[in-house]
């Protein structure tokens, strides 16, 4: 579990540099015609530099913008216009977050099971001991293997 939350913790840091990527807006048109127009280039020249035709870069372009294009077909565009995909899954927070989101989610589904019974034994348990019986449940589960926090989803 030690190696599992050092990995955690490196890739969170290594993500970190991806921050100002998540906040940049898609162009509208995508990338493949944004960079093409930029650098001055037609369809009809960018077809060639790809060993396609025109209408297949068209193509491209319409697929990029409905996200329906391959990550080989995107990078062989960026390489005919002298650019390189670069590619990476991003997290909205840190993974150490969805994994606390994760641990959390699950201590409640689990002690809202036993306090719904307690509840109907007339055993109901004061609201600060239940906060304190959720937390030691989070810390628990995350002590143990990540795997077992998305079995009972």
């Amino acid at each position: 579990m030690k190696f599992e939350h050092l990995r955690l913790t490196q890739l969170d840091e290594q993500l970190k540099n991806w921050d100002m990527a998540k906040k940049q807006a898609k162009p509208q048109k995508g990338w493949v015609n944004l960079i093409r127009t930029i650098l001055g280039m037609s369809s009809r020249q960018l077809a060639k530099r790809m060993g396609v035709n025109q209408a297949r870069v068209i193509q491209i372009e319409s697929a990029e913008q409905r996200e329906a294009i391959t990550l080989k077909t995107l990078a062989k565009a960026a390489k005919a216009m002298g650019c390189e995909l670069v590619y990476a899954i991003v997290p909205h927070t840190t993974l150490d977050d969805v994994l606390k989101n994760q641990a959390k989610k699950l201590a409640e589904k689990r002690l809202g099971y036993i306090s719904h019974s307690m509840g109907l034994e007339a055993q109901k348990v004061a609201a600060d001991k239940e906060q304190q019986q959720l937390e030691n449940l989070i810390k628990e589960l995350l002590n143990d293997s990540p795997k077992k926090l998305w079995k009972e989803e």
